[in-house]
């Protein structure tokens, strides 16, 4: 196994000056010229989620390079969350590829971030060369969306880490019955921080009304144009067992229009699964290995 680095952080100002952040883990020294790996985060997350999984791509001699979208993570909060949209952090994701001096990668995107695969694949042909997605697919499911509308930008007083992680187990244990304790410590940490004596967010809150246009009555658009740009490269589509945003037809269907596809389930967990387990990370890392 490669000696690896611990990451360092890369900040950035974008377009309209806001600071943004992403973690660069350095590829083993004798091993730069394989493609890198961009880790794109779910709505609400950060680049931290892909610590392990990151590590695991280091120590196979890959670079990765996990961003933290414009009010997430170590990334300065917008004071318009208006410009919390596709477009704004599309623009966003190609400076800090740009700054790093990323002209192609692996892509490994949760949810939002799977979304913003598919964009770029379809709308800058050749900078995806293969891709992960973690619990996404082209078509959305509706009542998924009006969970997570449900719970983001929403949180009520918690004392502490303790009871922000029986907060998260009695919320989401159902569904992420596979989860081990210490991946549920692991994951609130990554979800909430202690500061000031008081636990909050690791995201801007406005980060909520990016739901605002979702109603029962609204059906969500698809992306399977973007989906099929995508479709011409290597994919892991991974599924969590439990998801109520990425259906099984929905994963059938995406296997079906794109022949090169391969399949995970990830049994025991919901949307989306957390990447924390070694049987996933050790999935996406035999995938990789077989990417240019």
């Amino acid at each position: 196994m490669a000696l690896t680095q611990e990451p360092i952080s890369r900040f950035i100002r974008a377009a309209d000056g806001l600071r943004l952040h992403a973690l660069d883990y350095a590829a083993p020294a004798g091993r730069e010229g394989l493609l890198p790996v961009v880790c794109l985060p779910g709505l609400a997350r950060s680049a931290d989620d892909f610590d392990r999984v990151a590590r695991a791509l280091q120590a196979d001699g890959r670079r990765i390079l996990a961003l933290d979208y414009r009010g997430r993570g170590q990334s300065e909060w917008d004071i318009d969350w208006r410009r919390y949209d596709f477009g704004v952090e599309q623009g966003d994701i190609a400076a800090q590829l740009a700054d790093a001096g990323v002209a192609q990668a692996v892509f490994l995107g949760t949810s939002r971030g799977g979304l913003h695969t598919m964009r770029i694949a379809a709308r800058r042909p050749g900078v995806v060369r293969a891709a992960v997605l973690n619990d996404i697919g082209p078509k959305i499911e509706h009542a998924g969306l009006l969970r997570i509308k449900r719970y983001v930008g929403k949180l009520p007083p918690i004392p502490s880490m303790r009871e922000a992680i029986a907060l998260m187990r009695m919320t989401a244990g159902v569904d992420f019955s596979g989860v081990s304790p210490q991946e549920w410590d692991a994951y609130a940490r990554l979800t909430f921080i202690e500061k000031d004596g008081k636990v909050q967010l690791r995201y801007d809150p406005e980060l909520s009304h990016t739901l605002d246009s979702i109603a029962p009555d609204v059906t969500p658009e698809e992306h399977w144009d973007d989906f099929a740009a995508l479709s011409a490269v290597p994919i892991l589509a991974i599924r969590g067992a439990n998801s109520d945003i990425l259906s099984q037809e929905v994963f059938d269907e995406m296997a079906r229009r794109a022949p090169r596809l391969e399949q995970a389930l990830v049994e025991g967990q919901g949307h989306a699964p957390l990447l924390l387990d070694q049987p996933t990370i050790a999935r996406i890392a035999d995938f990789v290995r077989t990417c240019p």
